[in-house]
């Protein structure tokens, strides 16, 4: 572990080079940007309510083992090169969380609605730091659909509105603007 000879700010700048990395040649699905934009934002909004690095990491990392082949075991090993054992244990229990488990792939009988619905009653399951993670993806996620898919949007929209009732276990500032930014997203696509 070289965790003593780097400063904060150079363990989230490899971590973002890892998930970068990892994330390969995928891009965002609306705006010709590197898929990785979208971890550093989670990150960022993260970073305005916790400073724990474990926290931080597991935002940058939060959909690697979702849509790339990455293993738990390549991002463990890493991350032990940069945090101690017990940071590196909840990052990566943070990013297990965070992982969809009724996917399309892994589900193929159940429709949307109804991976969602298991995903959210998974997902109320989570930790209080996961779901603080959430509220920033969804933070994230929310304004970039409201912005570019108005088909989508209005769908997506209702979803996480659903799911964050029961996610309520998180910074409850985040939580705050994850329920304003929805609603206020909501209220955008209606007039689109």
């Amino acid at each position: 572990m070289e965790n003593a000879t780097k400063t904060k700010d150079e363990i989230l700048r490899l971590v973002k080079d890892f998930a970068d990395e990892a994330h390969g040649e995928q891009m965002r699905k609306y705006v010709p940007q590197r898929y990785i934009v979208h971890p550093i934002e989670v990150m960022e909004i993260c970073s305005r309510y916790t400073d724990d690095i474990s926290v931080l990491c597991a935002a940058l990392l939060h959909d690697v083992l979702e849509d790339t082949p990455t293993t738990q075991k390549e991002i463990e090993t890493f991350l032990l090169t940069l945090l101690d054992k017990k940071q590196t244990e909840k990052a990566i229990r943070l990013t297990v969380e965070l992982t969809d488990i009724y996917t399309k792939a892994a589900y193929p009988h159940l429709n949307r609605r109804a991976r969602k619905e298991k995903e959210h009653e998974r997902s109320a399951q989570n930790s209080p730091d996961a779901q603080t993670i959430k509220y920033a993806d969804i933070i994230s996620n929310s304004v970039d659909i409201t912005k570019h898919d108005k088909n989508f949007g209005p769908r997506f929209l209702r979803e996480v509105k659903s799911q964050l009732k029961t996610l309520n276990k998180g910074n409850p500032e985040l939580y705050q603007l994850a329920v304003e930014t929805v609603e206020r997203c909501l209220v955008e696509m209606s007039r689109k």
